[in-house]
């Protein structure tokens, strides 16, 4: 599998350069890591089903350090459809790919090309994942919508400083007591 370099255009990038100071990132490899299909009710749903499923979606999105610029970022998605109130299926998948982050990235811009730029790659091919598992289990393939990474990577962060907040608080209040 050939790998798949990119440059960050808003960081005004013309492509890598000699001296290595590009701010991209190269995806060496793509792979499911978790992939769990349940459809409980069947065929019980299928008889009782006269419209289309309703279908929630939950993504997250993951980085872990592997070496020092390489990662592996890891997009979980857990979709889960009822009909009548009952569950007609849940997939759980955890899509990963091996990121090496190009050059001399600071760590505020090394966590939007983790979290915002290499799961832009690797959601067409999970989205594929999820829309054969669909069919495999006897619905029509489910085709999720394109994902604003930037808005989930904003919202996780703003969640995340707000448990922080809140900890810190406690952590106050508590020495207080004392």
């Amino acid at each position: 599998m050939a790998d798949e370099s990119t440059s960050n255009p808003a960081a005004g990038d013309q492509g890598a350069d000699a001296q290595g100071t590009d701010t991209g990132f190269t995806i060496h490899t793509q792979y499911i890591k978790d992939l769990s299909v349940e459809n409980p009710n069947a065929p019980h749903v299928f008889m009782e089903m006269k419209e289309a499923p309703a279908v929630t979606v939950n993504l997250d999105v993951t980085a872990s350090r592997l070496q020092e610029n390489t990662y592996e970022v890891s997009l979980h998605a857990n979709v889960k459809a009822t009909v009548q109130d009952k569950s007609a299926f849940v997939i759980e998948l955890t899509y990963g790919g091996v990121v090496t982050v190009e050059g001399e990235v600071p760590g505020e811009k090394r966590e939007t090309l983790l979290l915002i730029e290499a799961p832009r790659y690797l959601f067409p091919t999970a989205r594929n994942i999820i829309g054969g598992a669909t069919r495999d289990a006897g619905y029509p393939p489910l085709l999720i919508n394109p994902v604003d990474f930037a808005k989930l990577y904003r919202e996780q962060k703003a969640a995340w400083q707000k448990q922080q907040a809140e900890q810190a608080q406690q952590s106050s209040d508590g020495g207080a007591d004392a």
